[in-house]
């Protein structure tokens, strides 16, 4: 229980408190009259004895609201006690509808619009916000010629001086006792607080999960043990400052989403060796977020059978796995949550389906799965389903010395698993859901911790449902099913892999080429069926058998109906008529288009030479056959900057 301080304006209202303490269960420190001069001397006294609740009223609590941080119950005037004042004041005047002011502060009164009909009197509230105010309004008070002014000892002390009648603004027990009402329930809820803070903060303390708190500009407040070990920092080194600084993993969009929009955020990190799955979830309070808490906890898996002279041999025998997330293609938003998504999966122990069209990341997302896993030290294996039957899909997955055997402590990538038999499917049901599988000798079990990784082209309830797939293996595999979307959906990315793919087969030949705003955009309306792999094989082809500099649409539009005669069709056609430049040479402008495609051209080739040569001029002009005059003069009058 939480002690209790009351500061009282009269010595009548003292004897009242006393009165009515002998009723209450309150551990009361102190019960004294004091007035606005030197409340706030008592209350910082009153404070370092523990006080956590003053009852007091008036310019006195306004003040104290305003300069101190302890909890303040009001004492306020019943509509009672109103009334008794209103008829002693009508008394004393002598009138049958006579006009009375209230002078006080707002936060003493309760609702007392109908005073006029209840007593037939014109009663005015000139109601203040601070001290200074009062000296105006009662005079306003007078101005307005009331009869009489009621109101604390400050108003009483000008009306004497005004030489107008007053009546002190005394009150009977009613407000006292409900004051030590409010008391009471703000002493339960504040102990039952304290209790929950407690326990939180000996939860927080004692977790086995890193925890930091941030304010709502993402500025760490407080941090737990557990944290520091994890981080190797200590609290005071990372209070004040931002999440990002400790946690560059966190996306700043990602951390204004979770600020202003309330959601919820997880990613992977890595501090001094150790696997960390973090989630930042939002503190909401009253629908507003309010900060949030990152949580931080280590990722473990149980020990593998393995010795280190096997993990050894393994790691020579197989070439590493060099991909990583970060070599993903992810400028559009449908594939960075993609990307996301794996993150995640890669967490669990639990076998992937990677699910996406020939030509998409199903491999290297595979790769960057194995690489953030707690298998990263094991083997890879990748082995083809496609064009095996029942038998060759055994003896390389299953049979002696095969993938399964090979894979001990890592990850079995099976490319196109739906193309496994229905016997194959059920050994890798056991494998999955048993860890066993059988050996080459009948009735011989092997026990294998091999994580499965898998890629289709089709959802697996649609495998299931043409009869492609069991049902055992579609209930095992569908939890962690990951859709990979084709690049015609991701133009962000669709338009960086069209320069990245061109640019790198002009440097593998050693030509320069230009392609004309017109074929960049053929090149992006085209629908890619086999997405990367396609555009890699298509800008080698374009580069190496390039007859010209500069590729204008009309050139794209023939390479792609020479090598994909059945995927173009009418879509070609209406990439053909709606080109840029077809457009410009319709409106009759030919020399104009045609000036305008030249410097478009060579301001193109200019900046794509400077990025090559990471600004360097000497060698950029050297490559273009310009002299570094020419170049410069070029790059001012097209507007280039490095």
């Amino acid at each position: 229980m939480g002690k209790i301080a009351l500061f009282l304006p009269k010595e009548e209202m003292l004897y009242q408190a006393h009165n009515l303490l002998q009723d209450y269960d309150l551990e009361v420190e102190e019960v004294k009259i004091t007035n606005p001069g030197m409340v706030l001397d008592e209350a910082k006294k009153v404070a370092e004895y523990g006080v956590s609740i003053i009852i007091t009223r008036g310019m006195q609590a306004s003040l104290l609201k305003q300069y101190t941080s302890i909890p303040i119950v009001e004492i306020t005037m019943t509509a009672q006690e109103m009334a008794l004042l209103v008829v002693k004041a009508k008394r004393i005047i002598g009138k049958e509808i006579p006009r009375i002011g209230l002078v006080g502060f707002r936060n003493m009164f309760n609702d007392m619009s109908h005073f006029n009909e209840l007593y037939e009197v014109d009663f005015r509230s000139y109601f203040v916000d601070n001290s200074d105010e009062i000296p105006g309004l009662v005079q306003r008070a007078v101005n307005e010629q009331c009869d009489l002014v009621i109101g604390g000892e400050s108003v009483l002390k000008i009306t004497e001086q005004l030489q107008v009648k007053s009546l002190y603004l005394s009150s009977t027990e009613e407000s006292l006792h409900q004051a030590l009402e409010m008391a009471k329930r703000m002493d339960y809820a504040m102990s039952v607080e304290k209790r929950s803070v407690a326990q939180l903060e000996t939860l927080i303390d004692y977790s086995d999960n890193g925890i930091i708190q941030i304010d709502g500009n993402g500025i760490i407040v407080s941090s737990n043990a557990m944290m520091e070990g994890l981080i190797q920092k200590q609290e005071e080194e990372i209070t004040g400052k931002l999440i990002y600084d400790i946690f560059p993993e966190i996306k700043k969009e990602a951390m204004l989403e979770i600020l202003a929009a309330g959601k919820d955020y997880s990613f992977q990190a890595e501090r001094n060796n150790t696997q960390l799955f973090t989630m930042v979830a939002p503190i909401v309070v009253d629908g507003s977020v309010d900060g949030a808490i990152v949580t931080c906890h280590r990722m473990r898996r149980p020990q593998m059978e393995r010795t280190e002279q096997e993990t050894n041999a393994d790691r020579k025998k197989y070439a590493p796995v060099m991909a990583q997330f970060s070599d993903i293609i992810q400028y559009s938003e449908v594939m960075q949550e993609c990307v996301q998504m794996a993150k995640l999966f890669a967490y669990s122990e639990q076998p992937v389906v990677l699910r996406g069209e020939p030509g998409t990341e199903r491999r290297i997302i595979a790769e960057s799965i194995h690489n953030s896993s707690q298998r990263k030290t094991g083997p890879f294996l990748d082995i083809p389903c496609e064009g095996l039957d029942d038998t060759e899909q055994w003896n390389v997955i299953f049979g002696e010395n095969g993938a399964v055997q090979q894979a001990q402590g890592g990850t079995l990538l099976l490319q196109d698993a739906d193309q496994l038999s229905f016997p194959n499917q059920y050994r890798l049901y056991q494998l999955i859901r048993f860890h066993v599988y059988y050996g080459a000798k009948m009735g011989t079990l092997r026990k294998r911790d091999v994580r499965v990784i898998a890629t289709v082209s089709q959802p697996l309830h649609e495998l299931v449902k043409s009869g492609k797939m069991r049902k055992d293996l579609f209930y095992l595999l569908s939890g962690l099913e990951l859709e990979i979307p084709p690049l015609r959906e991701r133009k962000e990315d669709l338009r960086y892999k069209i320069t990245q793919a061109f640019q790198k087969s002009c440097d593998h030949y050693s030509h320069y080429h230009i392609l004309t705003e017109g074929a960049k955009i053929v090149l992006q309306r085209y629908s890619w069926p086999g997405n990367l792999f396609q555009i890699e094989s298509f800008m080698d082809r374009l580069v190496l058998t390039a007859k010209k500099r500069v590729f204008d649409e009309v050139a794209i539009v023939s390479l792609l109906k020479n090598l994909y005669p059945d995927e173009t069709g009418e879509t070609m056609g209406e990439i053909s008529e709606n080109s840029i430049y077809a457009q410009l040479l319709q409106t009759g402008k030919k020399e104009e288009t045609y000036t305008a495609l030249v410097h478009s051209e060579e301001s193109d080739k200019i900046q794509e030479t400077l990025r090559l040569f990471c600004g360097n001029r000497e060698k950029t002009a050297e490559a273009l056959g310009i002299s570094k005059v020419t170049l410069w003069r070029r790059m001012k009058k097209y507007g280039i900057e490095v």
